[in-house]
């Protein structure tokens, strides 16, 4: 079973960014986040992949995914500014002849150091990776509830369902539209006002090479609903209406109060449910004075819930972050898992803490889409 430590204070993943006036586009909106001070000893570049991708997880198997890139870290051991390493943009020459088929892209781990200060790993995949793998043993105990299938195989296979940025409606537009700050350093993407990702890296020129990848990243079914179905959100316009204004420097001064403003009110009401969910955090490599790690949420039904992956500092601030909202199907999966291994996979101990009984939760469990793991009673 993976253990996962203590979570970083919340109030500390977003230290040193700074929340900009919104952008919108139909029912997306883009909040650019800036850094004053560019972590310069840490840089991130995209290395593009074409076709699907197997991953081998060594002795935990392997599993199919699309995986349009990887990203690769480059730090220094002294503090002193690092360079982006470069990026490939595609394999062989510019005309070659078309293949007959699919190519595979294997891919050795999440992460993989591929020198002394380069590490290469797979972004989303590392947290997506987590949320699968959560109790993915099965029951630890041999009840007479479960099937020997449970007890021998687990919950293998795990399969959950995602959308690729560019079929989110709206998305694409936007990114293309709209303006990239100078110093923006990351960005929180809204569907219909509902936070679907957050992106973190740690210098405006690695923003720049890495922002047209969101539209190639993985969105979850309750984002692509909310774009798809929901109306045009409102524009948050500044407006300045106060008869004192004599002056430029009054003007200027009004400007940087709505500017506030909006800041305060974006950080702690739009942004709370990411901010002030309670996680549990995953150490995955060690990167000099940072250290990539993946979080998940306690799995708190009818709220949000965002799984994610981070590179922090060692002081705990996040140089890179990026999230993935979790739809509320696969909330009530990790929360059932969960509440499952609680209670050491008894049926029983667990209905009773729901309030139900014994068949109830069966259904439940069935529901969930873990019928498999029931002994078929005849």
């Amino acid at each position: 079973m993976t253990t996962y430590g203590e979570a970083p204070a919340p109030s500390a993943l977003f230290d040193g960014l700074r929340t900009q006036p919104s952008q919108v586009w139909g029912a997306v909106r883009l909040v650019p986040l800036v850094r004053a001070e560019p972590v310069a000893d840490l840089r991130l570049h995209p290395r593009i992949h074409t076709g699907p991708g197997v991953v081998d997880l060594g002795r935990k198997g392997s599993y199919c995914s699309y995986i349009p890139h990887s990203f690769v870290a480059e730090w220094t051991g002294d503090g002193s500014p690092a360079a982006a390493y470069g990026t490939q943009l595609a394999e062989g020459p510019a005309e070659q002849e078309p293949v007959a088929a699919v190519r595979l892209h294997f891919h050795r781990r999440m992460a993989r150091q591929e020198g002394r200060r380069r590490l290469r790993f797979l972004p989303l995949h590392l947290a997506l990776e987590g949320y699968l793998a959560l109790h993915f043993g099965g029951p630890t105990i041999a009840w007479e509830e479960w099937s020997r299938q449970a007890l021998r195989q687990g919950l293998s296979p795990r399969v959950e369902a995602a959308y690729l940025g560019l079929q989110v409606p709206g998305l694409a537009d936007a990114l293309s539209v709209f303006e990239i700050h100078p110093g923006q350093c990351g960005v929180l993407v809204y569907l219909a006002d509902a936070l679907a990702a957050a992106f973190v890296v740690p210098h405006p020129e690695d923003y720049r090479t890495l922002h047209p990848t969101l539209v190639q990243d993985l969105y979850g079914d309750l984002v692509h609903h909310y774009a798809t179905l929901m109306p045009p959100v409102a524009d948050f316009r500044a407006r300045i209406t106060d008869p004192g204004i004599r002056s430029l420097s009054d003007l200027r001064a009004a400007a940087a109060e709505q500017t506030d403003r909006w800041e305060e009110f974006h950080d702690t009401t739009m942004a709370a449910g990411l901010v002030e969910q309670e996680s549990s955090w995953q150490q995955v490599r060690r990167m000099g004075r940072f250290t990539l790690s993946r979080f998940l949420p306690e799995f708190r039904p009818k709220q949000d819930n965002h799984i994610g992956e981070a590179i922090l500092d060692e002081h705990g601030r996040a140089v890179y972050l990026k999230t993935f909202r979790l739809s509320e199907n696969q909330v009530r999966r990790g929360f059932l898992l969960s509440r499952l291994a609680a209670h050491d996979w008894h049926l029983a101990d667990t209905a009773a803490e729901f309030g139900i009984d014994g068949a109830a939760l069966a259904k439940r469990v069935e529901t969930a889409g873990f019928g498999c793991l029931l002994r078929q009673r005849g």
